[in-house]
């Protein structure tokens, strides 16, 4: 897909979270506008969030924010983890989840992200992403996630699972059958996380995803972290395992230059309310 030289002639592009609320960005510049076999793309500046990538017209990653979700979804699991060696990145096509992964002394890390041009504009709009794959340890399979966990022969330490919402091509990372395919990809001590949706708006979805994970895997908790321009404000996030619980004692530091993510963040992430712990049980 070629860049649409004829961008929208728009002063804002709006994302709806209901049918009645949701959230505007004053567009100062276009940047990029097309249309991939499997999505609409936009990535636009804003005054305040500086450059923001738009998927189905809904926001996956602004300049501003970004770290908030990046660094909630990688960290987590990197830390719980003892030796994380091998890692596997579903999604993730802007390269943030990417970043995160590479302040770690780990050996691989595979991004499999099923769009090429989410790729190709977000090496150019998003400069983390290009240095990020320059990384000799970083390997990228242009593909379907779900294809890759079913064909591969690797084991990791650690999958994260960066989808964006249960709709068009990510609508297979958010069911039983993918997750049970995962663990199966999973070395003895391996852990994964995946975003999981908005903390307010999707509950129902929520209690759907918990009902089959606690049967797949014998650790499964839920947790939650900021991220601004997400419907909400709050995003959930779950991590699984069979042998590693995010709320036994970490033995190591999280990576210097981390803007929002430490211990003590860690461990409150992990304390949900009361609505929450309510609809899981």
């Amino acid at each position: 897909m070629k860049k649409n030289q004829s961008r929208p002639k728009i002063s804002e592009i709006r994302e709806f979270h209901t049918n009645s609320n949701g959230i505007f960005f004053k567009i100062k510049k276009f940047l990029f506008s097309g249309k991939t076999p499997f999505q609409k793309i936009e990535i636009f500046e804003n005054e305040n969030f500086g450059r923001v990538l738009f998927l189905d017209d809904l926001v996956q990653t602004t300049e501003k924010d970004e770290f908030f979700y990046h660094e909630m979804l990688v960290h987590p699991a990197l830390l719980s983890h003892p030796e994380p060696k091998k890692i596997l990145i579903i999604g993730g096509g802007d390269g943030g989840a990417l970043k995160e992964v590479l302040r770690y002394p780990v050996e691989q890390v595979w991004l499999v992200e099923i769009d090429a041009q989410v790729i190709e504009a977000s090496k150019e709009f998003f400069p983390w992403l290009d240095s990020a794959l320059q990384d000799k340890r970083a390997k990228l399979v242009i593909g379907d996630g779900h294809d890759f966990i079913r064909e591969t022969g690797e084991k990791f330490d650690v999958i994260l699972i960066d989808s964006s919402d249960p709709v068009g091509p990510s609508t297979v990372l958010h069911q039983k059958s993918f997750y049970e395919s995962i663990k199966k990809c999973l070395k003895p001590k391996g852990v994964v996380a995946a975003q999981a949706g908005a903390l307010l708006y999707h509950l129902e979805q929520h209690k759907a995803k918990y009902s089959f994970l606690k049967r797949i895997f014998k650790i499964s908790r839920f947790y939650t972290g900021p991220v601004p321009t997400y419907p909400g404000g709050i995003w959930c996030y779950v991590f699984l395992s069979d042998e590693i619980d995010p709320l036994a004692d970490i033995k190591k530091n999280p990576p210097s230059g981390l803007k929002h993510y430490n211990l003590e963040i860690h461990r409150a992430a992990f304390a949900l309310p009361n609505f929450l712990k309510e609809k899981l049980s």
